[in-house]
């Protein structure tokens, strides 16, 4: 689980690759990742999808691929009162689930899978 923080990101991908497209975007729409539960964006196929937290429509334009990775990893990076969870980050979480203590929710595939389906979100 090692990663480095440089700036504002995350630069080098977790798992050393860049993840795919097609199943971030399978993720980001499956309500057991959470991502639908608390987001929006561009899925007209999708109902129900959250309000929350921010549109995710444009996110590539908004945000690099490595901010968007941190942003996965560990929001409360950028906002430390989001209620965002932190993905990827095990250490120092308040109140984990037992069947997730010392565990990441998302593995590093999965956090590269969904940092470039949101990298190809352009307005």
């Amino acid at each position: 689980m090692s990663y480095s923080i440089v700036g504002d990101g995350i630069p080098e991908p977790l798992t050393g690759a860049p993840g795919d497209a097609a199943h971030g975007r399978a993720l980001v729409l499956d309500r057991g990742t959470t991502c639908i539960l608390c987001h929006s964006g561009p899925f007209p196929e999708t109902r129900f999808q959250g309000d929350l937290a921010p549109d995710l429509a444009g996110a590539g334009n908004r945000w690099s691929t490595s901010q968007l990775r941190l942003r996965l990893v560990d929001a409360s990076r950028f906002n430390p009162e989001t209620i965002m969870p932190s993905y990827y980050r095990t250490d120092g979480l308040v109140r984990p689930s037992r069947n997730l203590a010392g565990k990441p929710i998302l593995n590093p595939g999965q956090i590269e899978d969904i940092v470039a389906f949101l990298a190809t979100l352009r307005d």
